[in-house]
């Protein structure tokens, strides 16, 4: 199995970088290795692809802080709905998964912000009959 790149090291900088420091070695080394500048050179073009997908998560904010977090599986967090920071996933309610009227599921309190009442029922409360 091959070993995951950290994108630290690939770009040379420490993890406590700032965007200015990422940003100025990105294009240091983007220069070095660019494609155009290295014609038929598959190395460089790897190592270029190489740099550039590391600047592309580590000038993200939000890629940047699961990838601290999570390290190569950063992708998987993301696409998991895992908020940035917090390791939990983003609570969203159902009906943004099921097409569904947020109101629909307001009774189930998967909405943040459900209205107390529907056409005359206390959601609380449910039906009185």
């Amino acid at each position: 199995m091959a070993k995951t790149k950290d994108y630290y090291e690939v770009l040379g900088v420490p993890r406590t970088a700032t965007q200015k420091e990422i940003t100025s070695a990105f294009r240091k080394l983007a220069r070095k290795h660019h494609p155009d500048l290295n014609a038929g050179d598959k190395q460089a073009e790897g190592r270029f692809k190489e740099i550039s997908e590391a600047h592309d998560v580590l000038s993200d904010a939000k890629k940047r802080k699961l990838y601290d977090d999570f390290g190569a599986d950063w992708q998987a967090a993301q696409q998991a709905g895992v908020e940035p920071g917090t390791g939990r996933r983003i609570s969203l309610p159902r009906a943004h998964l099921t097409g569904q009227s947020p109101v629909s599921q307001c009774g189930l309190g998967w909405a943040p912000s459900c209205p107390s009442r529907v056409n005359g029922v206390d959601l609380a409360r449910g039906p009185s009959y």
